[in-house]
């Protein structure tokens, strides 16, 4: 795992800056990271919705991003991935989690960020 790009990841989530900032600031610093595509995809309803990305879009492996134990969006990354680069998919899934809840169903309930 890149401990350079995961660090700087955390950086960001602690940042305490807005959801749709830090995930497109999370989206930037994977790209220059990792120099491959990534993008961020929204569930709604049954479908994924695409969300912030960079760089060409290409085949990318999917990491899902889970909250509460539901999948709320997908972490896609451009293929083919090392092993180092997929465990950092994956603790980047859950540390932007509570920052995905865009297409959140609240029940009925009015959230309050």
């Amino acid at each position: 795992m890149s401990a350079e790009t995961l660090a700087a990841v955390e950086r960001v989530v602690d940042g305490g800056d807005e959801a749709d900032a830090i995930l497109r600031e999370v989206v930037t610093v994977l790209h220059e990271g990792l120099g491959r595509f990534v993008r961020v995809s929204f569930v709604e309803g049954d479908a994924l919705v695409p969300g912030p990305a960079a760089g060409e879009e290409v085949d990318a492996e999917s990491f899902p991003v889970r909250f509460d134990g539901s999948r709320v969006a997908n972490l896609e990354l451009g293929a083919p991935l090392s092993a180092d680069e997929r465990a950092l998919a994956e603790r980047v899934a859950e540390l932007v989690a509570p920052y995905a809840l865009v297409g959140w169903d609240t029940g009925g309930e009015i959230w309050e960020p």
